[in-house]
């Protein structure tokens, strides 16, 4: 542990150096690469630092109780000795926890793909109060959040709704929201006062950089037309929405929400690549699900993994059996009991 630790700090004084340096100050993409990378070893080496100064501190009071002093200097020294040594064991371990092995991917930025489920107009509703809830949660935490792609009902309620994410510890709290969200409540189309039962389907993609996942232009058919906007004086007068569909997936991925052309194929092409890069983890995942143990649930998007009971106003957590009576504050983006509790469940998990 301890020779990770050196390993970590001699790379943090690197990367101190390297962003002081103008040639890295004058290019934005790789200074905030290196600065991200920084911001994800602070932690580490700011304990590791505080464990050899109270080490330190620790094997000087050693030596001065081998002098001859007064009794009272004595049990004084004695004192703060023990205090010195509990305060080394918490270290250690805050230092063990902040070392435990992330996902590969748990730095990265992130996408949140939100479908209704079965409902209908009932489903798009609380779909669209899901994604108020993650972008809500997302304010809260200090991210930027980004609408990619949006198909909206004339209720108001999502069909579908891409979003990105961008923030420290946004995939590692967010990781686990993939799957089936049910809600029971009673829908403001009921005239009878009836409880109704619909679902969203939630998916978190990472978003990965260009280099990283590259997409053969061959492998793409790009496809422009008019948007459907509001019409107006915003009425779209140009083909600037974009649907590129990859050839030897079948994946297709459309955008009309930017009035730029450039922008919209843009977007699409960011969501495109999550999604593919989705699907082949996925196939990963399958193939390695016997060794995964500190996967919480199976992982597979169908599984129903939450509900949002307003009767009772309750969330449940299926997968850890977890259950909050602070629905309201839930769903307006206070979201750390449960996210909480989702990770400590998975470490547990990944311990045994």
């Amino acid at each position: 542990m301890f020779e990770k630790l050196e390993k970590l700090e001699k790379r943090y004084q690197e990367l101190e150096e390297i962003l002081a340096s103008l040639e890295v100050i004058s290019k934005k993409e790789q200074y905030n690469k290196y600065a991200k990378e920084l911001s994800d070893l602070k932690e580490p080496v700011f304990l590791f630092r505080e464990y050899k100064k109270i080490n330190s501190e620790i094997k000087d009071l050693k030596n001065m109780l081998q002098e001859k002093h007064d009794q009272q200097f004595m049990d004084l020294a004695k004192g703060e000795l023990n205090d010195l040594k509990n305060k080394l064991l918490n270290l250690e371990e805050e230092i063990k926890q902040s070392l435990v092995e992330e996902d590969k991917d748990s730095g990265k930025d992130m996408m949140i793909e939100i479908r209704q489920g079965t409902g209908g107009d009932e489903a798009g509703l609380f779909a669209a109060d899901l994604y108020r809830m993650y972008t809500k949660y997302a304010l809260n935490k200090g991210w930027a959040t980004e609408i990619m792609s949006l198909n909206s009902n004339e209720l108001g309620g999502f069909k579908e709704v891409v979003f990105s994410i961008k923030g420290k510890d946004a995939y590692k709290r967010l990781k686990f929201e993939s799957g089936v969200h049910r809600v029971q409540r009673v829908p403001t189309t009921e005239a009878q006062g009836r409880i109704h039962t619909s679902t969203a389907t939630v998916a978190i993609l990472v978003e990965p950089e260009e280099v990283e996942f590259v997409i053969e232009p061959k492998d793409l058919r790009i496809d422009t037309y008019r948007s459907s906007g509001p019409g107006g004086q915003h009425m779209q007068k140009t083909d600037s929405a974009v649907r590129i569909t990859h050839l030897p997936s079948g994946t297709v991925v459309a955008c009309q929400d930017e009035r730029s052309q450039i922008k919209n194929k843009s977007k699409a092409m960011r969501i495109l690549r999550a999604r593919l890069l989705d699907a082949r983890q996925m196939e990963e995942a399958k193939r390695m699900s016997a060794a995964r143990k500190s996967q919480i649930g199976s992982g597979d998007r169908s599984e129903k993994i939450r509900t949002y009971n307003f009767p009772d106003r309750r969330v449940t957590d299926h997968r850890i059996n977890f259950t909050s009576h602070q629905l309201e504050a839930i769903l307006e983006g206070d979201m750390d009991e449960l996210s909480d509790a989702v990770l400590k469940a998975a470490q547990e998990k990944k311990n045994e």
